[in-house]
């Protein structure tokens, strides 16, 4: 029988964008692993209604998705909550440094129910512990993992042993203070046979470790083939796990409401025979639908039935292929835009001095966003990995009838660059020696990863629109009284060949239903958002890491930023959508190496 025991507790939020399914959560104690949605009690969740995002989620997953559901909310007492397992499956005991597996039973699970973060495993059987009380038994802080999202316990009896049959008992030593690999030597006491570990990294790792990985999901209790060699990774490390989230902004329309409002009484419906005479009589006497009975007297009864028969079918009246596309059209044209609770426009003027090069600023003082997780990666972010299908793990055995969402209510500010300015640019840095060192750093960022380097390239306005968003936001976070992690970037910019989108959108928000508390929006005023600009666009003139900064050669190290670094653009990974990827801040303001790619005209 599975155990039941509490270990822990995190915000519903984290177990999205953090330690979501797949991922590793270190607590005082334990190490676990966080367990697949076949696992999850979603009786607990709570149902989001976002259609566009659930349309371009079915349009990836496949139709089967049925809903979006919050994190469950566990109450006090009750046994359920997100399902853990301890991971890695290896321990160390600090005063024996004895090496074991749990199922081993040399370690034992001591539950404290009082103190769930305290749950431990203990060697009752040290030698070492004299009388004293058992010592804790903790991970093995080593793993491996490959490309294709596997994750495995480290192979320590064949990176010791190789192929030979040996039955002793393992020892983990620190020979020194620092942790590092070298000064940690794995032992056998029977053969006496000793290695270090830092002959599990690298290239020398290869004849120590197995030649293909086992191709386990751990979080799904599966195994598959897998081509790829094992590669050694540290417990926590940061490249350990990636969610892959869509997220999408909610446009009030009287056909979203419609769709929403079908979302929300899918219980009912979903069971009911077809016809316009069946769905009359339904509306007409259950009382759970009396919301679509609301918007049928508005409508009629009969497009509320294709609504029915779209959500059946697994479609939608929703954009599934760029779920942006349709956030751009609206935020242009705010004047027009429909208002609710969630979303209020305003449009202001453009400050004084940027008419030339800005076209509109327009101030979303109610935004709604909804985020779900579809999958995660492995090593790589998931934008590293564009094209490369199987590369995002799953989060079920099965494919899936639910996903996990969260939706965070917020303020901000829209900037929609002039278009005749942007492409009038694009000519000028496309020619430049700064697009020519970017585009070849991209190029051999992409082969190092084993990708085609000639894909996934969004376009030189995204460099100028992602330059400009990181700038503004060291600035807006001075003065909003909102720290810059929390400022987020949504950016508009398009591919070549499509439609023309160039703006760029700041926003915070918060889960809390009444949002945030206008501190950010404020500074939208042309009065207050001028002087912001003109301060931003001066700092990046001039990084105190200068001249390496301004004269960074992408194309040498195989990085895809030209002049940026921590002192000048970039930014936390929460507020980045392509991981200080694609920056340079010479596309806005010259720089002590030229000014023959600035946008903007300094004076």
């Amino acid at each position: 029988m599975r155990s039941r025991n509490h270990v822990g507790e995190l915000r519903p939020s984290q177990l999205l964008h953090t330690y979501g399914v797949g991922a590793t959560v270190e607590l005082p104690e334990l190490t676990t692993l966080v367990l697949g949605l076949d696992e999850w009690p979603n009786r607990l969740g709570t149902p989001i209604s976002e259609p566009r995002l659930l349309a371009a989620l079915r349009a990836e997953v496949g139709p089967q998705l049925e809903r979006l559901l919050t994190p469950p909310v566990v109450e006090d007492g009750d046994p359920s909550g997100v399902p853990v397992a301890p991971f890695p499956r290896w321990l160390r005991c600090p005063l024996c440094n004895l090496l074991a597996p749990i199922e081993g039973g040399l370690f034992k699970l001591k539950a404290d129910p009082w103190r769930p973060e305290r749950t431990r495993y203990v060697h009752d059987s040290c030698s070492k512990a004299r009388g004293r009380q058992p010592p804790t038994a903790f991970p093995a802080r080593y793993l491996v993992t490959c490309p294709a999202g596997h994750l495995d316990d480290f192979p320590w009896l064949e990176f010791l042993h190789g192929g030979l049959p040996c039955r002793g008992t393992l020892r983990l030593v620190e020979l020194g203070r620092g942790g590092r690999p070298g000064d940690i030597q794995l032992s056998c006491d029977e053969c006496r046979r000793r290695r270090r570990l830092s002959q599990a990294f690298g290239e020398e790792a290869a004849p120590y470790l197995p030649p293909r990985c086992r191709g386990r999901h751990p979080h799904l209790g599966t195994t598959e083939a897998c081509e790829h060699p094992p590669q050694t990774l540290l417990l926590g490390a940061s490249n350990a796990w990636f969610a892959v989230q869509r997220s999408a902004l909610s446009i009030p329309s009287r056909e979203g409401e419609l769709a929403q409002a079908v979302d929300r009484s899918w219980g009912v419906l979903a069971g009911m025979p077809g016809g316009l005479d069946v769905l009359r009589h339904a509306l007409d006497t259950n009382p759970a639908l009396k919301e679509l009975r609301a918007i049928a007297d508005e409508i009629s009864d009969e497009a509320v039935l294709d609504a029915i028969e779209a959500r059946r079918a697994g479609l939608d009246n929703a954009e599934v292929e760029d779920l942006r596309r349709p956030e751009w059209e609206v935020l242009c044209r705010p004047g027009a835009a429909p208002q609710d609770a969630d979303f209020r426009l305003r449009s202001v003027s453009v400050p004084t001095g940027f008419a030339g090069r800005l076209a509109d600023v327009v101030l979303a003082e109610r935004l709604r966003e909804v985020s779900a997780l579809r999958g995660f990666t492995r090593l790589n972010a998931p934008d590293d990995i564009v094209g490369e299908g199987g590369a995002i793990a799953p989060l079920s055995r099965s494919r899936p009838t639910w996903l996990p969402c969260s939706e965070v209510r917020g303020e901000g500010i829209f900037i929609r660059f002039d278009e005749d300015a942007v492409a009038a640019w694009e000519e000028r840095y496309d020619a430049s020696v700064s697009a020519r060192q970017l585009r070849a750093g991209y190029r051999a960022w992409r082969l190092r990863r084993h990708l085609d380097p000639d894909d996934g390239w969004p376009g030189v306005r995204f460099v100028l629109l992602h330059s400009f968003a990181h700038a503004l936001i060291r600035e807006l976070s001075l003065e909003c009284g909102y720290n810059a992690s929390s400022i987020r970037e949504r950016l508009y910019a398009s591919a070549p060949g499509e439609e023309p989108m160039a703006g760029v959108l700041l926003y915070t928000a918060a889960p809390d239903s009444e949002g945030t508390l206008g501190g950010l929006v404020s500074l939208g005023e042309p009065d207050h958002l001028g002087p912001l600009l003109r301060q931003a666009l001066e700092r990046a003139q001039l990084c105190s890491s200068d001249p390496l900064c301004a004269e960074h050669d992408p194309a040498a190290d195989g990085s895809v930023h030209v002049a940026a670094c921590h002192a000048c653009q970039f930014a936390s990974e929460t507020s980045c959508e392509r991981g200080n990827r694609f920056l340079d801040r010479a596309t806005l303001v010259p720089t002590i190496v030229g000014d023959d790619a600035a946008f903007f005209e300094m004076t």
